[in-house]
C-alpha cells in the first residue's frame, strides 16, 4: 500500500507503515517517504472533523514553523485538500517519558534532571520565538536511544500572552486554571511539576476531580519533603504560584538547573544522567516506532530544522526549493522548475498540486520568522478499504503479563461505517486470543508469585494475507517473553479471515464444503502438504502403535471445550498466491535427531490453491485468486 488516508484520501509520495495512534477525527501514522525511505510521522485530520480541529492543525503546523531545534520534533509539510489535512512530521525514534515513568516508576536524579533540561531546551527554542507549549507533560517528552529527550506535540500551543484554560489538569500552571494569559513561565511550571513526578515517583497533586487538582494548583503547598533536599529550591522556584516568583522563561531554569545539578552531583552529572537515560530508553526499545515498524534509523540530519515547501508556477506545476530560513523552520523561497522541494534531513519530497501554494506565515513578520508552506492538493480518485495497523499497549496485572506492541489490523475506508466497526472487531479478536492464551500461562498463584517484580511480556506481528477488496485475511505471530508460568506446551495459531461485505469473521464451515470434512476429504489436505521438516516433524507427532493417524478433522478447525484458552488446534489462511494452513505446535519431544518433536510455535504450511480448492466452498473459490 503506498501513502496514507483518512477514509479514502492519502499523500502520494509516501508509503504507511503502521499506525501510531487514532481519534475520532484524525490519526497519527508513522510512514515512508517512498523515494528515499526516509520514515516520517503523519498527523491526519479528516475533511469530516469540525473546524477548530482543522484549524488546530494548521495552528501546530504554524508554531513548529517557528521552532528550530534538535530538542524539538521537526515539521516537514503541511498538506491540504476538500478530503483532510496533514502533516509531515520528524518521527522521533523513542520512547515517550510517560511509557519510562510507567515502567521505572522513577528516575534517578542525574537522569531525572538530563531529561528535563533536554525539554527545557526545546522550551527555549520555542520561547525565543514567542511561543508557549501550553501542553508540558510525559506523554510529550521523547527519549531517543541516545538519551538526549525530545519536545513533541505543539497543538495548543500558543503566542505568549494568549490566555486559555487549554493543558492537561495534572499539569496546568495556576493562571491557566484562571483563564488568564500564558507566558514562558507557564510551560516553566509544568515542568517543574514533571521533574516532581520524574524524581518522587508520584505527581505533585493527585486530586481524582477536575475541581480537586484546580484547588490544589492554585492553593496546596509544594509537597517538597518527598524530594531530595538538594532539588526542593529547583522545584519551589518552578512551581511556585506566582508566575512573577518563577523563572521568566525556560532558559533561566536551564541554568538554575545546571548549578543545582553540579553542586549536588558533580561536574560529570550529565554524562551519568544521559547513560542511564540511553540504558533506560534502550531497554524499552520494543516501543521504538523504527524498531517496531522494522525500519532502520535514518542517517542524522543535516543543520537546520527542516525546508519549508512551496510551489511555483500554475496548472500541474511542482514545488520549488526552499530558501533559507530565519529562526524557525525555514523561509520560502522562489520556486523553481525542478518539481521537487528538499528538506534539511536529505530525502526529496514530491507535491503534485493543482495551483501555486499559498504560504502560511508564522506569528511574526517573514523576515524574522520561518515559515511553513501550504499546499492545496488536487481531489484525487477514490480508492477501496485499506488494511491499516494499530498498535495494543496494556497490562493485565492479575496475571502479571504486558501487552507490549501488540499490533492488529484494522480496516480504513469503508463506506459502511457499520460494516468497518464490525470487521474491525473481527480483526481484533485474533489479539484478545492471544492475550488468554498467555494469560492461561500464570493461572495459579504460585505461577504469578514466581515472577516476583517482574512480569511476562507478549508482543504481535501482524502478517497480512488478502487485503481486498472482499476479504482481508491476517495472522498475528506472537513474540512473548516468560519470565514465569506454566508452560502448556502447545502453541496455536492466531489469525482471521473477514469477509468485508459483511463485516463477519469466517468460521471453517464458511470455507470448507461439509464433504470435505470426511476422511477423504482430510486425507486430501494432508496429502496437499508439501514435503518437509515441518510436515515430517507432525506425521512423527501423530504416529502411534497403530500407525499414522491424520490430525486433520473437523474438531480440529473448530474450538474445543476442553482447551477455552486456545483458538481452534488448525485454521485457514489466504494468501495473494497459495492457501496456508496453519497448525499448533506442540513441544512434546526430545531435541535429538531423528525423533525432534519440539515445537515452541504453529506452523503454517503453504498449498497452492489448485490443490485444495475443490475442498472449499464454490462461493469461497470465486473470491481467492486465480490459481
Amino acid at each position: 500500500m503506498t501513502g496514507e488516508q483518512v477514509g479514502n484520501w492519502r499523500i502520494s509520495g509516501f508509503r504507511e507503515v503502521r499506525e501510531l495512534g487514532a481519534g475520532a477525527q484524525g490519526r497519527v501514522v508513522l510512514a515512508q517517504h517512498e523515494e528515499s525511505g526516509f520514515p516520517v510521522a503523519v498527523k491526519y485530520v479528516s475533511a469530516r472533523a469540525d473546524e477548530s480541529t482543522l484549524a488546530g492543525l494548521r495552528h501546530e503546523a504554524q508554531m513548529l514553523a517557528q521552532v528550530s531545534s534538535p530538542h524539538v520534533a521537526r515539521l516537514y509539510q503541511l498538506v491540504e485538500s476538500a478530503r483532510g489535512s496533514a502533516i509531515v512530521m520528524e518521527a522521533v525514534n523513542g520512547v515517550s517519558l510517560k511509557e519510562i515513568l510507567k515502567e521505572y516508576g522513577r528516575l534517578e536524579p542525574t537522569a531525572a534532571l538530563t531529561v528535563l533540561k533536554g525539554s527545557l531546551l526545546g522550551l527555549t527554542a520555542a520561547h525565543a520565538v514567542g511561543v508557549v507549549h501550553r501542553d508540558y507533560k510525559p506523554a510529550n517528552v521523547v527519549v531517543p536511544e541516545d538519551g538526549r529527550s525530545k519536545l513533541i506535540d505543539f497543538g495548543i500551543a500558543s503566542v505568549a500572552g494568549s490566555a486559555s484554560r487549554s493543558g492537561t489538569p495534572l499539569y496546568m500552571a495556576p493562571e491557566q486554571w484562571l483563564g488568564a494569559e500564558a507566558g514562558p513561565s507557564t510551560d516553566v511550571y509544568a515542568a517543574a511539576c514533571v521533574f516532581y513526578e520524574c524524581v518522587a515517583g508520584m505527581r505533585p497533586y493527585g486530586a481524582e476531580t477536575a475541581d480537586g487538582l484546580r484547588d490544589e494548583h492554585l492553593a496546596a503547598p509544594i509537597p517538597l519533603d518527598d524530594l531530595p533536599e538538594p532539588l526542593r529550591p529547583l522545584v519551589a522556584r518552578g512551581m511556585a504560584k506566582d508566575p512573577g516568583e518563577r523563572h521568566a522563561e525556560a532558559l533561566e531554569f536551564v541554568a538554575h538547573l545546571e548549578e543545582t545539578a553540579r553542586t549536588a552531583y558533580g561536574n560529570d552529572w550529565e554524562q551519568r544522567g544521559v547513560r542511564t537515560l540511553a540504558t533506560t530508553a534502550a531497554a524499552l526499545s520494543l516501543l521504538f516506532p523504527l524498531i517496531a515498524a522494522g525500519l532502520p534509523a535514518p542517517v542524522a540530519a543535516g543543520a537546520g530544522a527542516g525546508t519549508a515547501l512551496s510551489a511555483a508556477g500554475s496548472g500541474t506545476a511542482g514545488a520549488g526549493t526552499a530558501g533559507a530560513g530565519g529562526a524557525g523552520a525555514g523561509g520560502a523561497g522562489a520556486g523553481g522548475a525542478s518539481g521537487v522541494a528538499q528538506t534539511s534531513s536529505g530525502f526529496l519530497v514530491k507535491a503534485t498540486v493543482a495551483k501555486a501554494a499559498v504560504v502560511v506565515a508564522g506569528a511574526t513578520a517573514a523576515s524574522t520568522v520561518g515559515v511553513v508552506a501550504y499546499q492545496a492538493t488536487r481531489p484525487e480518485a477514490a480508492t477501496a478499504p485499506v488494511v491499516t495497523l494499530a498498535t495494543l499497549n496494556q497490562d493485565h496485572p492479575d496475571r502479571v503479563l504486558r501487552v507490549q506492541n501488540g499490533q492488529y489490523a484494522q480496516i480504513k475506508g469503508m463506506e459502511d461505517a457499520s460494516v468497518q466497526a464490525a470487521a474491525n472487531k473481527a480483526l481484533r479478536v485474533p489479539l484478545d486470543q492471544a492475550i488468554n492464551f498467555y494469560k492461561y500461562w500464570t493461572r495459579t498463584p504460585a505461577s504469578r508469585a514466581a515472577c516476583g517484580d517482574g512480569r511476562n511480556l507478549l508482543g504481535t506481528r501482524v502478517v497480512k494475507g488478502l487485503s481486498g477488496p472482499t476479504l482481508v485475511s491476517v495472522r498475528y505471530v506472537p513474540d512473548f517473553q516468560r519470565r514465569c508460568g506454566e508452560v502448556p506446551r502447545y502453541f496455536p495459531a492466531f489469525s482471521a479471515t473477514v469477509d468485508l461485505r459483511t463485516g463477519r469473521a469466517l468460521t471453517a464451515d464458511d470455507v470448507f464444503q461439509p464433504a470435505s470434512y470426511d476422511d477423504a476429504g482430510m486425507t486430501r489436505l494432508w496429502n496437499a502438504i508439501p514435503e518437509g521438516e515441518e510436515k515430517l516433524q507432525v506425521r512423527r507427532g501423530y504416529t502411534g502403535s497403530g500407525g499414522f493417524f491424520n490430525p486433520f478433522n473437523r474438531g480440529a478447525f473448530h474450538l474445543d471445550a476442553r482447551r477455552r484458552e486456545s483458538p481452534p488446534w488448525a485454521q485457514p489462511f489466504f494468501g495473494d498466491r497459495q492457501f496456508d494452513l496453519l497448525f499448533t505446535g506442540q513441544d512434546i519431544g526430545v531435541a535429538s535427531d531423528p525423533f525432534d518433536l519440539s515445537r515452541t510455535a504453529a506452523y503454517s504450511f503453504p498449498i497452492p490453491y489448485a490443490r485444495v480448492k475443490d475442498l472449499f466452498k464454490p462461493e469461497l473459490v470465486k473470491l481467492l485468486p486465480a490459481s
